[in-house]
């Protein structure tokens, strides 16, 4: 188990908190689930994938020594990070046209212009919340790691709302962050909707993986609780303090509004055939190179200080350009993108 001697503690109890948070474009767009349907080709429903190039199938070992390249702002992080595709559904014939993705705005600065990114995703690595600082040793995750939260399974409000950090917020402009429900937003949203996805900050300190890919961590938010929240002390089972690892993603979905259904339904689907969004469902598997995360973590940085162009910081960055053309070659050759029929593996 990963215990930190005393002297260490008291070391790290003095740091400052960091934040980490920045963009990585699309790497893949494709039915594939290496977490939950390992080797299986294709897997059940469509995911969008962002991170390193070591994406596949089957993935096993250290992805963080198996990439060559990543879709991320940051060049040592190799880790893949995914969610299922949003798509719209036709009211008149009803087909499916995949919502499409657009960068955070916040992601911009220093002449570097977000909206360059290709689709893709903003994600935080956050010690405890954005005012105060942590008191407690923040453990990077080890290679091998890998974690899920959710389920596509779940298919109520009452299970859904056991589920601490998975929500919506309808987007009234591209800054809107507040106001979060549990189900897709039931009207049209001027800038679209971000779905939210908070991982749980408690590992067991022994496993890499459990054979239901959550037992292994342990959330200590309260049920209620969305956002970046305080967390509460990690249990004797599950005692070392990881990141707050989250993931926002923007669906354009403004590009729908003139064809929103006349009896004002929800027209939007999951790839996996969930129209309340209550089975919004997210994975992660662990690839930063070398110590990388471990150094940020450690440091006072927030933000665009933990490296940005014209900003020396602690981790390395890269161009856009080198983000949007890093990508996996499609194991699975099929439309996911066009007017479709039926969603892809819906039979």
């Amino acid at each position: 188990m990963h215990r930190l001697p005393p002297l260490l503690l008291l070391q790290a109890a003095s740091l400052s908190e960091a934040a980490l948070r920045f963009g990585c474009a699309t790497v893949s767009s494709q039915r594939l689930d290496p977490l939950v349907e390992p080797g299986q080709v294709p897997s059940a429903h469509v995911h969008q994938i962002v991170g390193g190039n070591a994406f596949n199938a089957s993935m096993a070992g250290d992805i963080g020594e198996q990439a060559t390249c990543t879709t991320c702002t940051y060049s040592e992080d190799f880790s893949n990070y995914w969610t299922a595709v949003l798509y719209f559904r036709h009211p008149t014939n009803g087909s499916y046209k995949r919502v499409p993705q657009y960068p955070n705005a916040q992601l911009g600065y220093e002449g570097r212009d977000a909206r360059d990114i290709k689709g893709g995703m903003t994600i935080y690595y956050t010690e405890r919340d954005f005012e105060t600082d942590g008191d407690e040793y923040i453990s990077a995750f080890k290679p091998g790691f890998r974690m899920t939260v959710g389920s596509p399974t779940i298919t109520n409000l009452s299970d859904a709302q056991r589920q601490p950090g998975l929500r919506y917020t309808c987007l009234e402009d591209i800054l809107t962050r507040s106001h979060e429900t549990y189900e897709l937003p039931a009207r049209p949203c001027p800038a679209g909707i971000m779905a939210i996805h908070h991982f749980p900050t408690c590992w067991d300190g022994v496993n890499l993986d459990s054979p239901d890919h959550q037992s292994h961590m342990y959330n200590t938010k309260p049920p209620g609780d969305g956002g970046f929240l305080n967390v509460d002390k990690c249990p004797e089972s599950h005692p070392v303090k990881v990141p707050q690892l989250a993931y926002e993603t923007m669906w354009n979905t403004s590009m729908f509004a003139d064809m929103w259904p006349a009896d004002e339904s929800q027209p939007f689907v999951w790839s996996f055939m969930d129209s309340k969004g209550y089975g919004t469902h997210a994975d992660y598997v662990f690839g930063w190179k070398g110590d990388s995360l471990q150094r940020a973590l450690n440091s006072s940085c927030m933000f665009h200080g933990c490296g940005s162009p014209g900003v020396q910081g602690v981790l390395k960055t890269q161009p856009i350009a080198d983000m949007n053309k890093c990508a996996v070659e499609n194991t699975v050759t099929e439309d996911t993108e066009g007017w479709l029929s039926e969603l892809p593996g819906s039979r």
